[in-house]
């Protein structure tokens, strides 16, 4: 066991030395919890974000849900350096990688109508008709109030401090019902509730954009979707026509260091959440990689491509995770220890080996003497020596395999042995 120590320790130590490199470029593991954003706890970003934090509950990862004021709140705390937060909803339009290059977005998740809801008999069909008119177009920080006064300023209208409410959601349809606003501006999904009721309320008309497709050269972020006629309710043909809209996107964005399972792990839960059709989108529509604001996570990107990464297909996540990191250690293995474990053998041999050579040399350089000086007064100096060498080679320890060689040695000392012995006869005798 010693020989086999000492034989083989340099070959551990590069080993060792060689998984120590390697591990420096094992991806650290993914946190065990993770922090997103969303808007109003009765918006729809707040609820999907209840979706997915169920998802990644599945894999022990905890999703803690912040709610904020709207889309463009989220973009500043995504973007803040000393804030924790890890992912955020930030509406299309809101910000792009010039304004923060460390976010990236791991795709769009639904259309968000931008909806005009107002009160009077007339049926309005451009933006520059609210002019004058009490406008409710949702709180500071909220993506609604920014798409709102984008539009209403490229329709040259002014936006006075005294004409603007912070009103959205159910606040803001009460005030338009009870006459308090003449127009509430909303970007909400179709799903929401507000938006159904404000639909089928008679009192209140949608506005039919009839630019619609020309915001969407002015603005690439937007869309120009359609509600069709009867989408909202065909027993009751809501909406009695077909009714020209714009939309912007709902979009996943993270910090550019978040942990790539984590990225995987939202990207499979945003498409459970929004694959389904629905009154403005065909199946499997989204998620989708397209995003004119954010470059794509790289991530993100193949699961789009390819689907959840091979191990996730088979093995738990957290198994799936140590594989995949530790497959970073496959290097050393393969490139060092395969050759170094086949070459051990190898130095254990040589070194049992070259214990036996060593007397060899020994016995060779005392026979050479004995040749070269056959005196008989130094025949007794010779075979103490010669006793020397064998106590040695008696006392060495030696594997069983290496027996063989241990006896020819034997042999040879007594070769030695017998030369010096003639030296001690007399010539005569």
């Amino acid at each position: 066991m010693r020989d086999m120590l000492i034989a083989w320790w340099p070959v551990f130590a590069i080993i060792a030395i060689g998984f120590g490199v390697a591990y420096q470029f094992v991806q650290p593991a993914p946190p065990g919890k993770v922090v997103i954003v969303t808007g109003a706890e009765d918006g729809a970003y707040f609820a999907y974000a209840q979706y997915y934090r169920e998802v990644l509950a599945r894999n022990d990862i905890e999703l803690e849900i912040r709610p904020t004021s709207g889309s463009v709140e989220n973009f500043h705390l995504l973007g803040n350096e000393d804030s924790d937060v890890d992912i955020g909803f930030v509406q299309g339009g809101i910000g792009n990688s010039d304004d923060a290059p460390d976010l990236q977005s791991i795709g769009s998740m639904y259309y968000e109508p931008l909806w005009v809801f107002h009160r009077g008999p007339a049926r309005l069909d451009r933006l520059t008709q609210l002019a004058g008119k009490r406008l409710a177009i949702g709180p500071e920080g909220s993506g609604t109030r920014h798409l709102a006064k984008t539009i209403l300023s490229a329709n040259g209208l002014p936006t006075p401090t005294g004409k603007l409410s912070d009103l959205t959601g159910e606040p803001a349809a009460d005030a338009l019902l009870h006459g308090r606003v003449d127009a509430v501006i909303l970007v909400a999904s179709p799903r929401s509730p507000v938006v159904g009721r404000l639909l089928r309320e008679p009192r209140v008309h949608l506005m039919n954009l009839a630019h619609a497709s020309a915001y969407t050269r002015h603005f690439p972020y937007l869309g120009a979707i359609v509600l069709p006629k009867g989408g909202i309710d065909l027993k009751r043909n809501i909406p009695e026509r077909d009714v020209n809209l714009v939309a912007t996107t709902a979009n996943l964005v993270v910090r550019e260091d978040l942990h790539p399972a984590i990225v995987s792990l939202m990207t499979e839960a945003a498409k459970e959440a929004h694959s389904a059709p629905g009154l403005f989108q065909r199946e499997d529509e989204f998620p989708q990689a397209r995003n004119v604001d954010f470059p794509m996570n790289p991530e993100a990107a193949r699961f789009y491509k390819s689907g959840p990464p091979l191990l996730q297909r088979f093995l738990p996540f957290w198994a799936a995770n140590f594989v995949d990191r530790m497959i970073v250690l496959l290097v050393p293995l393969i490139a060092l220890v395969i050759p170094l474990v086949r070459l051990l053998p190898a130095l254990y041999d040589w070194r049992i080996r070259s214990r036996i050579y060593r007397h060899y040399g020994e016995l060779k350089f005392l026979e050479d003497e004995v040749i070269k000086q056959p005196a008989a007064a130094r025949a007794g100096g010779y075979l103490s020596r010669l006793d020397a060498i064998e106590e040695h080679v008696n006392r060495m320890p030696i594997p069983l395999a290496f027996h063989e060689q241990m006896y020819t040695l034997r042999s040879h000392i007594d070769l030695v042995r017998a030369r010096i012995a003639k030296i001690t006869v007399p010539a005569d005798a």
